[in-house]
């Protein structure tokens, strides 16, 4: 059982392992640690318990390679799929928002003919109830009746104009 005090370099080295594989070993094992003079960490082990096997480094294999690209070309098509799909909701979108823009100054025109109808309507209701004050106070009923005859015309005139815009 012999101790030696290495270098997280020096361990790796006679390991056969990164000097940052070898921190992580003495990490994991909880070997003491200290610092040199110069400030470099040292490791005080007994090799002869260290019983550590490296793996070897991992190599891509040409499958590996060759797997890869064709999964990366199968989502290089997806996407393009997917962009082309992107493109034709954005079309239906704005097809749609022109749509509603359409429908909106439409109901605002209809709403203002409505409101100018109701108004319109209001003023010859008040013109019927003068025109029927005077026809109580008028000796001529005819020329009042005449005249209720057209506002009503007016009235049911304006009302189709309304119900048509």
């Amino acid at each position: 059982m012999s101790v030696e005090i290495l270098t997280y370099g020096a361990l790796g080295a006679r390991l056969n392992i990164s000097p940052m594989a070898a921190r992580s070993l003495a990490r994991r094992l909880r070997l003491p640690r200290s610092l040199s003079d110069d400030g470099k960490a040292l490791v005080s082990v007994d090799l002869a318990e260290i019983k550590h096997t490296p793996h070897p480094p991992a190599r891509r294999q040409a499958d590996d390679v060759a797997q890869w690209t064709t999964m990366v070309a199968a989502l290089h098509v997806e996407i393009a799929q997917l962009e082309a799909s992107a493109a034709g909701h954005r079309a239906d979108f704005e097809h749609e928002r022109e749509r509603a823009d359409r429908l909106m100054a439409e109901l605002l025109q209809a709403t203002a003919e409505a409101t100018a109808a109701r108004e319109a309507a209001a003023r010859l209701e008040g013109e019927v109830a003068v025109l029927r004050t005077r026809a109580r106070t008028d000796s001529s009923i005819d020329k009042t009746e005449r005249r209720l005859g057209q506002l009503a015309a007016t009235l049911v005139d304006a009302d189709r104009k309304a119900a048509r815009g």
